[in-house]
């Protein structure tokens, strides 16, 4: 339909209504002015018009062979749209329930949803429902900075939600989307859009939006306090360790739980160990000592093992299971991981048959804990994540050992192994004192920590209680880490008495009474614990041995017995070790340096002849009658 005389001179039944020339007559020096430009500014409020005019001038820029229209136009229009924003009257915040009013700049924030204009007249919407950034967190340890979002979405439940999210996190639309999870509406379309918004929310109110401290963890803060008990320190760390921060808290009454907990020690001098290495945890950084496992175990029922765990998570939080107390039921990187947010509390893991493999094997690995550090990790974006450190105890209890035969020193080192039977309970009556400990906890850690941190006077004095004790145990057989953790355990008992307890010390747990449950020197030699197994292993495969008293034979051959001596084949000998989970060389170099074995020179072998074949041995003293006073069998 072609346009009438009428239409064409703009002045018909509605004078406002504008119409665009068949074309446009610009030269091209005139495309280097603003006047063109300016033209179609003045359509931009009628986004047909407007798009019809630009398909229609760039048209004859074509014609008049000028390059670059498109370019210049978008510049024109973005220094138009930045003068306006200037004159414009700042834009505020109108979402309901809102926390604080900000500006919000070119943005129009309201319930339904939050846009900006485009240059080419649209809308741009960067999330259909409010959300604002609310405080600024920085973190003690790090420096981090995090950002507070809080935001609302429309339906039944109208109420504001809030998420605490790393700056990495809302700078990139490839990041950003992870928000969606949360139930922030976000998609790969919207989210750089979502980025402009919440920046420019930053920038814009920088003054305005709250900044205060936060941490990722617990524990002692140079400077600051002990987390959580620092006043108005914000956690920002893993949301998946939000439930065990909240849950290190204080509730029922006080005295409840000291009558308790002073019924528990008094039933048995394992109790008060329990509950003194709970106290021992936030002492290891300050005395310098290392980590190290109490770890309570016994086959039968009903002895109080885990009360015995509750009553000592009660000093710092909830001792319900799944809240505080852990169980073994994780994998290595989430125990670094807690062990790490929990830094200087104790880490209280129950059920160690939970790592039980198919063969009735434990998988647990007690040094990756012990050693207080944990593996360094590659980031996807380059670099390596901080290797998590921890300086506390771990309280813990299974059916079994926590640690087997075949374990190396350094981990047997670091265990105090309680066996707890039924006719020796730990804690008797446990359905009521782990009823009133549930309902009664967290008072204890509190007080401890503040006294503890008081003054640099109170830190010496535990410091020289600490060596006390240490050189006190170090008189017995004990080695040297055993006795580190036994004099934090003494330590922190005694201060615990002062502090908490308040009984003239009439529980006071002693020297004599810990160091019956330490392990001696040969225990932990992991060497020694392999030549015990190797005189049991001969002595139990004895009919694969050539000897003198023996006739006829038959069967796999593994050496010959001469006297006290056993010469054992070497790949027989290496074989066994391996599948008994002892290190071959390391066992060769113990029974060498201690004179176990019989060598050639500076081999570790000899050359037997075996079944007619020479063949090269592993040639092993045996124990004599001398050897033992309890030595009652008949010589080899």
């Amino acid at each position: 339909m072609q346009p009438t005389n009428e239409m064409e001179s703009g002045n018909a039944a509605n004078p406002e209504l504008v119409f665009l020339p068949e074309k446009y007559e610009y030269t091209y020096q005139d495309f280097l002015t603003e006047a063109p430009y300016e033209k179609l500014y003045d359509l931009h409020a009628s986004p047909f018009l407007f798009q019809t005019a630009v398909v229609k001038m760039n048209a004859r820029a074509k014609e008049v062979k000028f390059v670059g229209f498109k370019d210049m136009l978008k510049r024109y229009l973005e220094t138009r749209q930045s003068e306006r924003r200037k004159n414009l009257v700042p834009n505020q915040t109108e979402f309901d329930g809102q926390a604080m009013e900000l500006n919000c700049g070119i943005w129009e924030s309201t319930d339904w949803g939050i846009y900006r204009e485009t240059p080419m007249g649209g809308r741009e919407y960067a999330c259909a429902h409010p959300i604002m950034p609310v405080e600024r967190l920085v973190n003690i340890d790090t420096d981090e900075v995090k950002i507070k979002l809080a935001y609302k979405r429309s339906g039944r439940d109208k109420r504001w939600l809030t998420t605490i999210v790393g700056k990495d996190i809302i700078s990139t639309a490839r990041s950003i989307t992870t928000l969606a999870t949360q139930g922030i509406s976000v998609t790969s379309s919207t989210a750089s859009t979502l980025v402009d918004y919440l920046n420019d929310m930053e920038n814009l109110n920088y003054d305005l939006i709250p900044e205060s401290k936060s941490i990722g963890r617990l524990g002692y803060i140079p400077g600051e306090g002990f987390s959580p008990y620092v006043p108005d320190l914000v956690f920002d760390g893993d949301a998946s360790f939000k439930h065990l921060y909240v849950n290190i808290k204080s509730s029922g009454y006080f005295t409840e739980w000291l009558n308790t907990i002073m019924e528990c020690r008094r039933m048995s001098v394992t109790a008060r160990i329990m509950i003194a290495a709970s106290f021992a945890a936030p002492i290891l950084s300050i005395v310098g000592a290392l980590p190290f496992f109490v770890h309570l175990w016994g086959v039968d029922s009903g002895t109080g093992k885990t009360v015995a765990l509750m009553a000592a998570a009660s000093v710092w939080g909830n001792p319900a299971l799944g809240s505080y107390v852990q169980t073994f039921n994780a994998t290595q990187v989430g125990q670094e991981r807690t062990a790490a947010f929990l830094n200087h509390l104790p880490f209280c893991i129950d059920e160690l048959q939970l790592t039980k493999d198919s063969h009735g094997r434990s998988n647990f690995d007690v040094y990756q804990l012990a050693q207080g550090v944990g593996r360094s990790r590659g980031k996807r974006s380059g670099g390596v994540e901080m290797t998590p450190t921890w300086s506390c105890c771990f309280l813990t209890t299974g059916e079994s050992p926590i640690f087997g035969n075949s374990a190396g020193a350094g981990a047997v080192n670091r265990v105090i192994d309680i066996e707890c039977t039924a006719g020796d309970a730990v804690i008797k009556d446990g359905q009521r004192i782990s009823g009133v400990l549930k309902q009664n906890y967290g008072f204890a850690g509190e007080i401890f920590v503040d006294k503890l941190y008081s003054s640099e006077s109170i830190l010496q004095q535990v410091r020289d209680v600490y060596n006390e004790n240490f050189h006190e145990l170090r008189q017995g057989d004990s080695t040297e880490k055993q006795a580190m953790a036994a004099a934090a355990i003494l330590t922190a008992d005694f201060l615990a008495t002062i502090w908490i307890y308040g009984d003239d010390g009439e529980t006071l747990l002693t020297a004599d009474e810990i160091a019956k449950f330490l392990a001696s020197r040969d225990a932990v030699s992991a060497g020694k614990r392999a030549y015990d197994w190797l005189c049991d292993w001969v002595a139990s495969n004895a009919s694969r041995f050539y000897s003198d008293i023996k006739g006829e034979f038959s069967g796999e051959i593994y050496g010959v017995l001469e006297h006290n001596t056993a010469y054992i084949i070497r790949g027989i000998f290496m074989r066994a070790l391996t599948d008994a989970g002892f290190s071959s060389s390391a066992t060769i170099s113990y029974l060498k340096s201690n004179n176990l074995i019989e060598t050639r020179g500076r081999a570790n072998t000899k050359s037997k002849r075996i079944n007619g074949v020479r063949t090269e041995c592993i040639v092993l003293r045996l124990p004599t009658d001398a050897d033992s006073s309890e030595y009652d069998g008949q010589p080899l």
